[in-house]
């Protein structure tokens, strides 16, 4: 299947990415040197990065990346199990689409951070709550795109299967799980930073560890610096994240990569 097959070279290269990222930090640079702009608001990246080497020999990062993670992971892994097979069902079942779309949209426009309230009066205001809600938060991307990934398989596809004896729970495992898969990893892209910015917002508001409660307490004493380096690992960790994605993309979806010429 060579549904939203990429361009051919696509992807070939990291460099203009790299040369740009690099060229824009050293214009920041030279601007926050040369400039006579207040460093307490616009810090070089030189400073940044000495803070962030700080924070990291010190083991406060590193404590504040553990909770961070430990709430993303696990609601991850907890919103986006379910999604994963109910959107599976969705699209191959018109029935179950039927009944469980209008159910989908309602609560997909509810603003997950809005529900947090609720989670901590029904499940306590320790951990169960905040991972309820990123849970909440990776579920629907990863549901909607799963389903639009089953019913954007041509049926000719289908009926060739069909055509050659193939069962049902075969055609759905040999036929709409692999030709899904190129939505699937969209809908993980998106649900994996839905849940890093809910993950962030929570802990901006109801937590004592996390790299939004580094955040937080940064812009209240007025440690400018500190919060910059807290908003490059949250990049950092949006970057890695993608980067891993694409890998295994390329190895269990190879027919959706053209060549690199």
């Amino acid at each position: 299947m060579n549904v939203g097959r990429l361009a051919p070279g696509e992807g070939r290269s990291r460099w203009p990415a790299v040369l740009l990222v690099l060229g824009v930090l050293a214009t920041w640079e030279a601007w926050g040197r040369l400039s006579g702009a207040p460093s307490l608001f616009f810090p070089a990246p030189s400073f940044i990065g000495r803070c962030l080497a700080r924070q990291l020999s010190s083991g406060e990062m590193g404590r504040a990346l553990g909770a961070t993670f430990g709430r993303l992971g696990w609601g991850f892994l907890l919103g986006g199990a379910p999604a994963l097979f109910l959107g599976l069902l969705m699209g191959f079942s018109p029935r179950v689409r039927t009944f469980a779309d209008p159910l989908v949209a309602a609560v997909h426009a509810i603003p997950k951070i809005a529900i947090l309230p609720l989670f901590m009066m029904v499940l306590g205001i320790g951990e169960t709550s905040k991972v309820a809600v990123v849970a909440a938060a990776a579920f629907f991307p990863l549901l909607i795109s799963t389903m639009a990934g089953v019913r954007q398989i041509s049926p000719i596809h289908l009926e060739v299967a069909h055509s050659y004896g193939a069962s049902t729970p075969r055609v759905f495992w040999r036929v709409l799980v692999p030709g899904s898969l190129p939505l699937v990893f969209a809908g993980l892209r998106l649900a994996f930073h839905s849940s890093l910015l809910i993950t962030v917002a929570i802990e901006l508001v109801a937590a004592r560890e996390g790299l939004g409660a580094t955040i937080w307490l940064a812009w209240q004493t007025m440690r400018i610096e500190e919060l910059y380096a807290s908003l490059a690992v949250i990049s950092l960790i949006g970057v890695g994240f993608n980067e891993m994605l694409v890998t295994l993309e390329r190895r269990l979806v190879p027919w959706h990569f053209s060549p690199e010429i």
